[in-house]
């Protein structure tokens, strides 16, 4: 697994940072972009100040907010160097969890204990094109003697839990 640091951690990154309010950034920051965030680094980690999270240059960014966070709004952040994923590998470091209530899935990075399927994050990233549309077309399930939400969580938790294709889920349950 690839360490993280001030040298690398911009570079085709996955990661959480997880909003924090009682947090200055200091006057002395360690960097400072082009769309004004800056960056102050720590021996466990860095503080992000921006009003951009999600997609960053070649990085994807998560913003985890105590907050209802609305785009363009100014927040502090923090992340540890161990809480980034390299996502331009074939590495298998993430999982998908799915809410099959709210129909939405989301890519995580592997916890210690984990027992899921791990994927590279391009997969994840295909998987969850596939989950999304499966929860919001029904037109594919009209070939299936079952009924759809059924029929849904079966396909979506295999495909989550095993590294079949989507075709061949299906295939299987005709």
């Amino acid at each position: 697994m690839k360490t993280y640091n001030q040298t690398n951690f911009f570079k085709h990154t996955f990661c959480e940072f997880k909003e924090i309010t009682n947090f200055k950034i200091p006057e002395n920051i360690n960097f400072s972009s082009k769309s004004d965030s800056t960056y102050f680094y720590t021996n466990e980690g860095v503080y992000r100040k921006s009003n951009h999270w999600g997609r960053v240059a070649n990085c994807r960014w998560k913003l985890i907010s105590t907050t209802n966070y609305k785009n363009q709004e100014v927040v502090v952040a923090f992340a540890k160097w161990t809480d980034f994923y390299p996502i331009n590998s074939n590495e298998k470091t993430f999982f998908i969890e799915v809410d099959f209530i709210e129909k939405t899935a989301k890519i995580q990075p592997k916890k210690e204990d984990t027992k899921h399927e791990l994927f590279g994050f391009s997969d994840a990233q295909h998987r969850i094109k596939q989950i999304t549309h499966l929860f919001q077309d029904e037109k594919w399930a009209k070939h299936f003697d079952l009924e759809i939400e059924s029929l849904r969580s079966r396909i979506i938790s295999e495909f989550i839990k095993t590294n079949k294709s989507l075709q061949e889920i299906k295939k299987n349950l005709k």
